[in-house]
């Protein structure tokens, strides 16, 4: 089984910053894509951010230029910084790791973390 564990939400003022962090736990031998996305309540979940294997990123144009999504591939890490946050930006963030390749499997499968609460307030 693969376990997606997330941290570094919390608290912070308009114009701060945050780092979350997922690491993607289990018997992993390659995962493709993981990202970010989040969802308030009512709404459907939303991408943030994705990164894959080889660097490559695509982020929601709301966060462009104040997000940046990195990755250490031999970790199974995935990070978000965020800047100059916004009260809009509050709400659950999800990691998510896509075509994960388990060892001894052929066949790749999808995971989600459990959220991590970002609240954006003075």
């Amino acid at each position: 089984q693969v376990q997606l564990v997330e941290s570094g939400g919390g608290l912070v003022q308009p114009g701060g910053s945050l780092r979350l962090s997922c690491v993607a736990a289990g018997s992993i031998f390659s995962i493709n894509a993981m990202g970010w996305y989040r969802q308030a309540p009512g709404n459907q979940r939303e991408l943030v951010a994705t990164i894959t294997s080889g660097g490559s990123t695509n982020y929601a144009d709301s966060v462009k230029g104040r997000f940046t999504i990195s990755r250490d591939n031999a970790k199974n890490t995935v990070y978000l910084q965020m800047n100059s946050l916004k009260p809009e930006d509050t709400t659950v963030y999800y990691c998510n790791a896509d075509r994960v390749y388990r060892r001894g499997s052929s066949l790749p499968a999808n995971y989600w973390g459990q959220g991590t609460q970002v609240t954006v307030s003075s």
